[in-house]
């Protein structure tokens, strides 16, 4: 027996990918720097296909774009361009760390890992992004700070909750897909509404020109 199934049972192992492709869609680097320190420091026997994120040279990497995603996550309007740019990288990446954290047993779960993590890391990515551009529609810049604070936070929480209490990790990523879906819905009307009063306040700026 391999020394990390002593510490990760079936149900921690498919929460831990489960958790991993939903952070990813959040906070990706985060997710793999917290998951590699925690291998590192012994708090977790991490799977042999995660083993590399206690690398060294990958705890140094994804922790400096940690550091950049933590500032450039909380200026209005570069978060959105940040998370445009991430729309090509959250995505593959939860999919690639779900398929590692069970790719131990065998071709067919590693298939079924990464189904389930792009999935999540997608729908996740979508809230995320959907969320922020709402919020940026608002001229302060406060709700922006606690809502990135909160995102942090949640990452964070959701990997621990995945390797103590998988059962009710499970729970709370039910309630969290459904909240996403109701978020999506209410927040693509109001994000459709704003974009048709700004196409009114344009045609309406252009209209003594015309005539």
């Amino acid at each position: 027996m391999a020394a990390w199934e002593q510490w990760l049972d079936a149900p921690q192992l498919l929460a831990l990918a489960a958790a991993l492709g939903w952070a990813s869609g959040v906070r990706l680097y985060a997710a793999v720097f917290v998951t590699g320190v925690a291998g590192m420091m012994g708090w977790i026997s991490l799977p042999q296909g995660l083993q590399v994120l206690q690398h060294p040279a990958v705890l140094g990497a994804s922790g400096l774009m940690l550091a950049v995603e933590f500032f450039a996550d909380k200026v209005p309007l570069l978060d959105s361009l940040w998370d445009a740019v991430h729309t090509f990288i959250r995505i593959p990446a939860g999919a690639a760390l779900a398929a590692a954290a069970l790719g131990a047993d065998g071709a067919a779960w590693s298939w079924v890992a990464a189904l389930l993590g792009g999935t999540l890391a997608a729908t996740a990515h979508a809230t995320k992004m959907t969320t922020r551009a709402a919020v940026n529609t608002s001229p302060e810049p406060f709700s922006n700070v606690l809502v990135s604070l909160a995102e942090d936070g949640l990452v964070v929480g959701a990997l621990w909750l995945a390797t103590t209490h998988p059962v009710w990790f499970g729970v709370a990523l039910g309630l969290v897909l459904l909240l996403s879906v109701v978020l999506l819905v209410l927040l693509l009307r109001f994000l459709r509404v704003v974009l048709q009063r700004v196409g009114r306040l344009f045609s309406g700026a252009r209209a003594p020109q015309g005539t």
